[in-house]
């Protein structure tokens, strides 16, 4: 199935660090099958960033809902069960996430129900009241994506997958960690700020093909790691 994701620049790679904490379904990369919407999403995020918008395509390989080991929660539709979970993430403040699904499904929360979401947790609109109203809502749609194990339903049109990069990311980081004793924030400095990692991120290198332990061997070479006082 073709999925999309509206942005203000394509999106060569996914980073789920980077992903804010308190959207509808928590913490993750977002799509949605409908191309009308990632594309209204991407007007909105040009125009915020005065430049054109871009919507992203990937291949999503529907397989992973029948995966006995990927979490998965679906809402087919606007229920009592979407709102509360959508106010749980939404009244969320901390950086972590509440659950813990690797992927979820279902409606948006637009601007216009972002609205009455607020009314009902003012107690100026009844759950009931809401939900009537919501029969009356425009589909919408959208799947995020909480993991890193679950990239691995995301591939490009060309079938270049998209979570090679994160993961060799994460193993590059803990190595880092671990061999040069850093704190975690201080190697990921490090390597998401390198030239190994400018070539990992331009996919035609075609470097996410190969094991990570190769490119932590490129990111070594560099000429900043040639005296371990770097790391003090």
């Amino acid at each position: 199935m073709k999925v999309y994701h509206g942005s203000y620049l394509y999106i060569r790679s996914i980073d789920l660090s980077m992903s804010r904490h308190n959207r509808d379904f928590g913490r993750g990369f977002y799509v949605t099958k409908l191309h009308e919407q990632a594309q209204a999403w991407a007007n909105r995020k040009g125009e915020d960033h005065h430049t054109e918008g871009v919507v992203t395509e990937f291949e999503f390989d529907e397989y992973i809902w029948e995966d006995d080991e990927m979490r998965t929660l679906r809402f087919e539709t606007y229920s009592k069960e979407w709102l509360e979970f959508i106010v749980r993430n939404r009244q969320n403040r901390s950086r972590r996430t509440i659950h813990n699904y690797d992927i979820v499904e279902g409606p948006v929360a637009d601007d216009a129900v972002s609205v009455r979401v607020n009314d009902y947790l003012r107690g100026d609109l009844s759950q009931q009241d809401f939900l009537e109203e919501l029969k009356f809502k425009i589909p919408t749609h959208q799947i995020c994506f909480c993991s890193v194990a679950s990239l691995q339903a995301l591939e490009y049109p060309d079938n270049r997958p998209v979570w090679n990069i994160e993961h060799i990311g994460k193993e590059i980081v803990m190595s880092l960690v671990t061999e040069y004793h850093l704190e975690a924030h201080h190697a990921a400095d490090l390597f998401y700020n390198s030239a190994t990692f400018a070539q990992l991120s331009d996919l035609t290198t075609n470097l996410y093909e190969k094991p990570w332990q190769d490119i932590y061997k490129m990111l070594k070479e560099e000429a900043c790691f040639s005296s371990l006082n770097y790391f003090q």
